[in-house]
């Protein structure tokens, strides 16, 4: 077998083991609860001690409570914040996003109205699929569903839409596709509108606006779920603190007010809305800078405002701002509670309470069981409120445990023994208290209000404590980890580095090759370990971009004390460290998550150089500085042109150079300071990302047949190896800085300059102990700072490890319409483009450099192709290793309170990464070994 086909057979070997390893490790770690095939029935009912609703004669209903609402309407406003609807008065500081929606404001705080806002708690990750998912089944999110946000799987546990259409309810739906992706065929009506363009604010809000005040004149709906999204795609785009975010609210707010109208117009005896109730909701919330996915305080706390139109019975004072600011629900508690509320059985899997406040607003009391005994008297409905509510919570602690006793007993792990039995004894006690106590009390009518107040109090109190506990036992052990499977997977992990080194060596030995262990070896396995071992800890994660430029700059001085030493290439040593620095400004700013969105695709770059958009200069600076540096750009591949002997080499770099001057055109384009002086804007806008997606897809389609059918040989491959090299970049830049907006051409520059003095300084350590130039893989000091690089590339960029880190925006260059493989990959090349692609691509500039520089020295031709081979090998190997320490500290901290929040993301970063890496290191020798000859071949023919 030729080198190429050893190395190609290694490389194939690495790829399919580390895919078998993430996927049992993927396959314990991920693992969540099961999702049981059960669902309620309305005759589940009898099986409990609790009383059972009388239907009235003639009625179709057959649910589990007494329905306090006929109709409901639930208006969805995605990545509502909680500070968006509660007054700014509940806030230390006032800004600018505050007090736009009026209308709900005025409603909560008018003295005797039954209204009320709600902080909503939802539970991470906090995804609009995962957080649907939770609303209508009333479980908690499992962490996987986070692949499936831009294709929706259809739900096929039991859930509030299902419960809904199976007791009859008529369901109309409007707004965001999602819906119909997980409800298909439950709608009486549908109008769905596409959600993933993050560019387009208004087709969908528009939509719900055309057939949301029409459909509340009509009567054939129970149920109307209307879904917003321009506010999430503001965010995504501008951020929180912006113009379209603010004219977002007041549109929202506008609409409110006519909704609002129009039900109270209809809320009178006979009315069609006499008996309806609202709900405002968001799903999540959203970071300043329009992000959300995690579990911080502003991504999980959103909003929820609930209004009866039903005048209040009796009403209770209370301080209107104080009780609007404190006042708060569970996500988890939706599903019961609005199946209490329609008088509907609960999802089977629901874990939810039914919240106290939100069910008083069905008959329009404000927190009743709060209210002072002395009402008694004056108000004889709190006592069959009360009752009712004691009695909602016995069906729903009965639901509860009917479900826990089923998935313990389905699941293949379940909860412990010791767990089961706390939670038993906690509804036993309080069941005991119900049979023995409360259920004599509410049929014993005569009993004084004040003597069975605090019993029924006390009731109420027992059946809450054991549905908290639950909902705690479940955040805290729910997911099933399958230790055998992440063991396994781990294992596979380890054995792989086992064999990646013993490639290595192997490899080393067949060119007759002595790898030898120097400094540099030995610095450069600490500086592995080092960073590995940061994996450990949470807030190291957090601080990784700035870890590893710490760790890069590290190895850098080491380089730069041995220029000093010998003399030689010590301007290269300092423009390294200038980068590094650079970089280091770069990760502070996209750690404060104020660059990191897809804003960065219509506004300016100007926050690398940390200047103020106020001043005209530096407005100027940076709409004009990238297209300044692109064009340099294209003139150094123009100068490239004329050493390329290659003719597929060459047709690509004046590709590369027209897609540069088109990225240009598109920028000035959509500058706007330089459109007015330009064409319109609708050619550019469209038309030229797709040309630059063609000419890059050409590029490639010419480099690979180029490659394949021309057969080199060693001497000749050596010669062109460089400005294959270049072609291939070249080729893939391109997308990738229109990709990045226009920080691409100045994070492009960086990488040119930055890899370039690596390269420079490759094998320096030789230079001067040795006096001679060794082979380079010896040198693996250099290749981990390569490494290094990449990964400061990939945080300065404006990305991080986690889901919200994603620039959705840059999936839409070019394209308004969603397709999910399209899409998928413009997203891959954007987050990965500059710090998995170039790099990989880039690792033969050190072969390339060396000989260069190195000509001099009688250097055989075979050995420069072995230092590649090594060089590859090496890379995917310190990738491997980091990539195994996630796993080892993932598997470690499984039971961390941030382990969905931040190692869950990382894992996934990680591992997508390094198959990535495995995919792109293999492609590339395909690439350049393809078709390699050995020269000596034909002599050792002659010889024989």
């Amino acid at each position: 077998m030729s080198r190429g086909g050893v190395l190609l057979l290694l490389l194939s070997i690495n790829l399919i083991i580390h895919a078998i390893a993430i996927a049992i490790f993927t396959r314990g770690f991920l693992l969540t609860r099961t999702e049981l095939p059960y669902y309620s029935h309305p005759n589940d009912i009898s099986d409990s001690p609790c009383f059972t609703y009388s239907d009235p004669p003639n009625s179709n209903h057959s649910g589990w409570t007494k329905p306090l609402a006929n109709r409901l309407v639930i208006i969805v406003l995605d990545a509502i914040r909680f500070d968006f609807v509660a007054p700014a008065t509940c806030f230390p500081e006032s800004k600018p996003w505050m007090d736009k929606l009026k209308v709900l404001h005025r409603l909560a705080t008018t003295q005797g109205s039954s209204a009320r806002i709600f902080k909503a708690i939802a539970d991470p990750p906090t995804t609009s699929l995962q957080r649907l998912k939770g609303l209508t089944t009333g479980g908690l999110p499992t962490f996987i569903d986070v692949g499936n946000s831009f294709g929706a799987p259809a739900i096929v546990e039991d859930n509030l839409i299902h419960q809904l259409v199976q007791n009859g309810k008529r369901v109309l739906m409007m707004g965001d596709d999602t819906w119909v992706q997980l409800f298909p065929d439950h709608f009486k009506k549908a109008y769905p509108y596409p959600s993933f363009n993050v560019k387009d604010l208004d087709t969908v809000d528009n939509g719900c606006i055309e057939h949301l005040l029409p459909s509340l004149y009509e009567e054939d709906w129970d149920v109307l779920v209307a879904h917003f999204l321009g506010v999430d795609h503001a965010g995504h785009i501008f951020g929180v603190d912006s113009r379209p975010m603010i004219e977002k609210l007041e549109q929202y707010n506008d609409m409110l007010e006519k909704v609002i109208e129009v039900i109270r117009s209809q809320s009178g005896p006979g009315g069609l809305h006499e008996n309806t109730l609202l709900m405002v909701l968001g799903d999540h919330g959203q970071t300043l800078n329009g992000d959300h996915g995690g579990g911080s305080a502003e991504e999980v706390e959103t909003s929820l405002f609930a209004m009866n139109f039903k005048k209040p019975p009796f009403s209770v004072s209370f301080e209107s701002d104080q009780n609007v600011c404190t006042s708060s629900i569970e996500q988890l508690d939706f599903a019961a509670t609005v199946s209490a509320l329609l008088g509907i059985p609960f999802p089977f899997g629901s874990i939810g309470r039914v919240n106290a406040e939100l069910y008083a607003l069905g008959t329009g009391m404000w927190k009743p069981e709060e209210s002072d005994l002395e009402l008694c008297g004056n108000q004889p409905k709190l006592k069959e409120w009360m009752g009712n509510y004691a009695n909602v919570l016995c069906i729903n602690s009965w639901q509860v445990k009917r479900y826990i006793d089923v998935y313990s007993a389905s699941s293949v792990i379940g909860f412990s023994s010791d767990d089961l039995s706390h939670i038993s004894n906690l509804q036993s006690r309080a069941e005991e208290k119900w049979s023995h106590t409360t259920k004599n009390l509410l049929i014993n009518q005569k009993e004084n209000c004040s003597a069975s107040l605090p019993l029924i109090k006390s009731q109420i109190h027992a059946y809450s404590d054991f549905l908290s506990s639950v909902v705690d036992l479940a955040r805290s052990k729910w997911t099933e980890f399958n230790l055998w499977m992440m063991a396994t997977g781990l294992g596979l992990m380890t054995i792989s580095l086992f064999l990646h080194l013993l490639a290595i060596k192997r490899l080393g030995k067949g060119f007759d090759q002595n790898l030898g262990i120097s400094f540099g070896s030995i610095f450069a396995f600490f500086i592995v370990v080092v960073r590995a071992g940061s994996f450990l800890s949470n807030s190291y994660i957090l601080e990784e971009g700035k870890v590893a430029n710490f760790l890069l700059a590290t190895t850098s001085i080491v380089k730069l004390r041995y220029s000093i030493s010998k003399r030689k290439m010590l301007s290269e040593a300092i423009v390294s460290m200038i980068i590094i620095s650079i970089l280091r400004f770069a990760i502070e700013v996209g750690l404060s998550k104020q660059a990191a969105t897809s804003a960065f695709l219509n506004t300016s770059s100007s926050w690398v150089l940390g200047i103020s958009l106020s001043h005209p200069l530096w407005i100027y600076t940076a709409e004009v500085l990238p297209m300044v540096v692109l064009v340099m750009l294209a003139y150094l591949l123009c100068k490239a042109t004329s050493y390329s002997r290659w003719g597929p080499a060459k047709c690509v770099l004046i590709g590369s150079i027209a897609s540069y001057m088109l990225i240009t055109v598109h920028w000035a384009l959509e500058s706007n300071l330089l459109s007015p002086f330009l064409l319109s804007q609708g050619i550019g806008d469209k038309g030229v990302p797709k040309l630059i997606y063609a000419i890059g897809f050409g590029q490639l389609l010419v480099l690979t047949f180029g490659q394949f059918l021309n057969e080199e040989n060693i001497i000749v491959w050596q010669t062109s190896l460089g400005i294959k090299t270049v072609a291939m970049l070249s080729a893939c830049s391109s997308t990738i800085i229109l990709l990045a907006g226009k920080q691409g051409s100045l994070f492009a520059l960086t990488f040119l300059i930055g890899g370039f003095c690596i390269m420079r300084s490759a094998n320096i350590e030789h230079q001067l102990t040795e006096g001679s130039t060794e082979n380079l893989a010896s040198d693996h000091l250099s290749v981990t700072q390569w490494s290094l690089f990449a990964v400061c590339l990939f945080f300065s960029t404006g990305h991080w490890c986690a889901f919200d880190g994603l620039r959705y925006g840059a999936a839409f260059v070019g394209f308004d319409e969603f397709k999910l493989i399209r899409q998928a990959i413009l997203l891959t090349i954007d987050t990965f483009g500059f710090s998995h692609i170039l790099p990989i691509l880039g690792l033969p500039f050190f072969v390339a450099c060396h000989y260069l520089f190195n000509q001099a020295t009688n250097q055989g031709k075979t050995s420069l192709f072995m230092q590649l081979s090594q060089i590859y090998l090496i890379y995917g190997l310190i990738t491997a290793t980091t990539t195994t320490a996630t796993i080892l500290c993932v598997t470690l901290q499984r039971r961390h309170l941030m382990v969905w929040g931040l190692f869950a993301p990382k894992f996934v970063f990680d591992v997508v990464g390094l198959l990535l890496t495995d995919i792109l290191i293999l492609c590339a020798s395909l690439y350049y070994f393809g078709r390699v000859k050995d020269s000596n071949s034909k002599k050792k023919s002659y010889r024989s």
